[in-house]
């Protein structure tokens, strides 16, 4: 399993450790390796998912190629099954959720009694998992470190943290990727529930960066029986990271001081494997091929263009 790399390439400029990937900067352009770490509540949690790297990164080149009609992306090539590289683009300091059903998050909030949420108000008399009149967007700060926070988009721009104008595309580009991510997940029996897409800047233009319509950035209900499950309360089937957060909140952790995570057995663990594979398969229409590679084995896919110093 891909757990941890700790390279050092010639002309590297810096390196980024994040909650689930690897970030390194070589001569102005961005290797990101995904890891099999897996986080919950903004806590990694302290076993890795077999193939959850491999999953995650596939997915996420497949959705980056298939919309890049839409909006330029950071993404140039896929030399590894766990590898990206692409542009070093300056990133804009929120996250761009967009919502077309009430639910995880904004499901919790709206029980507590919330009606609006990120500067949106939500109308009355909706159930968890509930098709919203139209997509909304609920942007998010980034956070280097702990929790992101929500914002809404009058914040944003009082506040200067993106530009008003910037901030209208922005907004532009995410629906209209939400739009073709529901169109695509339609095509396979899914519905695209929510997502969030990041944003920079390169050579002052706009480009999309990191992943997209992953299941670590995106909720998918199927799209069989969803219309019955709501009429009876019932949960609905999904593939998405929520299943995890699901587990650790019956299980008493939602990532507060002094909660503990609670055993990752065995059967826990290939039980996330297992879904997060299900979700490669029937997203993408293709079938999983598992890749046991060693960090050898990835640096050679990397040669000659990145090549380790001392």
């Amino acid at each position: 399993m891909t757990t941890q790399t700790n390279f050092h390439f010639i002309g590297q400029q810096n390196f980024y450790r994040g909650k689930v990937r690897e970030v390194y900067t070589v001569n102005n352009r961005l290797l990101m390796i995904a890891s099999d770490r897996i986080s919950a509540f903004d806590v990694v949690l302290p076993r890795p998912i077999p193939y959850k790297g491999q999953v995650l990164n596939q997915i996420a080149a497949h959705f980056l190629q298939t919309t890049a009609h839409i909006v330029p992306n950071w993404l140039e090539a896929v030399p590894h099954a766990c590898v990206s590289v692409g542009k070093k683009c300056e990133p804009f300091a929120v996250e761009m959720v967009v919502r077309g059903y009430l639910a995880g998050h904004a499901a919790r909030q709206y029980k507590a009694g919330e009606r609006k949420l990120c500067g949106v108000t939500l109308p009355e008399g909706l159930k968890e998992n509930d098709k919203l009149p139209q997509p909304i967007i609920t942007p998010t700060t980034k956070a280097k470190e702990g929790h992101d926070e929500d914002i809404s988009r009058e914040e944003i721009i009082k506040r200067n943290i993106v530009k008003a104008e910037d901030y209208e595309q922005l907004e532009k580009y995410a629906l209209l990727l939400f739009a073709e991510g529901t169109r695509q997940a339609a095509a396979q029996g899914l519905i695209l529930v929510d997502t969030k897409y990041e944003f920079g800047l390169y050579e002052g233009k706009i480009y999309l960066i990191d992943e997209i319509h992953t299941p670590d950035s995106s909720r998918y209900f199927y799209a069989t029986g969803y219309e019955e499950r709501q009429q009876k309360g019932e949960t609905q089937r999904q593939l998405s990271k929520e299943f995890v957060r699901q587990w650790l909140i019956e299980n008493g952790f939602q990532g507060k001081e002094g909660q503990q995570v609670p055993e990752m057995t065995d059967e826990i663990v290939n039980m996330i494997a297992n879904r997060y594979i299900e979700l490669y398969e029937q997203i993408t229409g293709k079938t999983f091929d598992k890749i046991n590679s060693t960090q050898e084995e990835m640096l050679a896919s990397l040669a000659p263009d990145f090549v380790l110093g001392k």
